[in-house]
């Protein structure tokens, strides 16, 4: 269960806040119904206490009252239902994680389904992979073949793309929507996401050359964020005395277009952090983390014949992955044929050439046999009698 609880920790974490939020979102609308009602109450209470009272009068606030009950009873019903879709979700996700632990305890499975799980997980990682690098159809055809849309934070990932591609084409009102929904969970997190827009959305306004309205709208949002972001408004100011094309630092910097790049980079490690998603996606961390554990010096070295074959680490592309990683501890050396990439042991004895060199008994008695009895090394093309091969002994 130690791969389980490692790598699926997004995979139950994410939607568990989703019904988290629609728990509060839903408790602070039923909150609001439920006062409105009480209002009504509270109206027709004060109004039963009237001496002069007409019936029309209390017909209306009675009609009132069924409204607000009915729509009560309304939005009562659409939380649940969004409560309801919710759990599922968790629950499907579970069920899938436990499907796991059944087959890995039960010895009447077969290898073939816990191949199958495996392959189920890893469509997954690659669909997130997939969707934080931006590939969403892709990701969604894999999804859809491999059966697995259930299992994956599609629909996260795709809200999240409407938002980028609004702050791509200059836009922030998608992107403050967001922030208004997430308010008091941004706030805990001490975003500072809601702030930059603000900053962009004047820096546009001085761009466009109004700046009239970049002073209203300075003063209308600034004095919120003051007492944390009191330097960088100051710097934001000073704007207002330049020519958009200044060259001075830092205010040049401020009318830079690449500004717009680091907003969707913020909101989309803030968006990360709102789910409780890791910075780097599953995959790309099992990845980094198997090469690490194969990785050895031999199979850094510049020359191709030091390299094992069936080695991903020795992979000319996985080794460009693999080129920053750290090498794997390894407590005991182990052998390998360079010859057949084979492992070195009882079953594959090694052998040493006249020449010191030294392979697999396995690809020298095939080679042999190719070559009437001969052998060729490999790295120095020497011709040797097979008979002359001396079998090694490691202590």
């Amino acid at each position: 269960m130690a791969d389980i609880k490692s790598l699926e920790h997004p995979t139950v974490k994410v939607p568990y806040e989703i019904l988290n939020k629609k728990f509060r979102t839903a408790q602070k609308t039923l909150d609001r119904e439920v006062s409105h009602v009480q209002q009504g109450v509270n109206e027709l209470e004060k109004c039963l206490q009237e001496e002069d009272v007409k019936a029309i009068e209390i017909s209306n606030l009675l009609g009132g009252m069924v409204d607000k009950l009915q729509v009560l009873k309304r939005k009562a019903e659409e939380s649940i239902s969004e409560e309801l879709m919710a759990t599922n979700v968790c629950k499907r996700r579970l069920d899938h994680l436990k499907e796991h632990a059944t087959i890995v305890g039960s010895s009447s499975v077969s290898a073939g389904t816990l191949n199958n799980w495996r392959r189920k997980r890893l469509d997954r990682m690659v669909v997130e992979y997939f969707l934080r690098n931006g590939y969403y159809n892709s990701a969604i055809m894999l999804a859809e073949r491999s059966d697995i849309k259930d299992f994956t934070n599609i629909d996260i990932f795709l809200n999240s793309r409407e938002v980028e591609r609004s702050l791509s084409n200059h836009e922030t009102q998608k992107c403050l929507l967001w922030c208004h929904d997430n308010k008091s969970k941004l706030r805990k997190l001490k975003s500072s996401m809601e702030f930059n827009l603000r900053i962009q959305e004047f820096i546009e306004l001085i761009r466009k050359d109004r700046r009239i309205d970049a002073i209203k709208h300075s003063r209308k949002h600034f004095p919120t964020f003051e007492e944390e972001h009191l330097p960088i408004i100051q710097r934001a100011m000073a704007l207002l005395a330049f020519p958009v094309h200044v060259e001075i630092e830092p205010y040049a910097s401020l009318f830079d277009l690449c500004r717009w790049r680091s907003l969707i980079e913020q909101f989309r490690q803030e968006n990360y952090k709102l789910f409780q998603l890791s910075s780097q996606s599953v995959f790309t961390v099992t990845l980094q983390a198997g090469l690490s554990a194969l990785k050895t010096h031999q199979c850094c070295s510049e020359s191709s014949e030091n390299k094992n074959p069936l080695c991903p680490v020795c992979n000319e592309d996985l080794n460009k992955l693999a080129e920053n990683l750290p090498f794997s501890h390894c407590s005991q050396s182990r052998l390998y044929c360079h010859i057949t990439g084979l492992p070195l042991n009882e079953n594959n004895q090694p052998m040493m050439l006249p020449n010191g060199y030294i392979y697999g008994e396995q690809a020298l008695a095939h080679m042999a046999k190719e070559n009437d009895g001969h052998v060729i090394c490999p790295k120095t093309k020497e011709l040797f009698s097979y008979k002359t091969v001396e079998k090694v002994f490691i202590m």
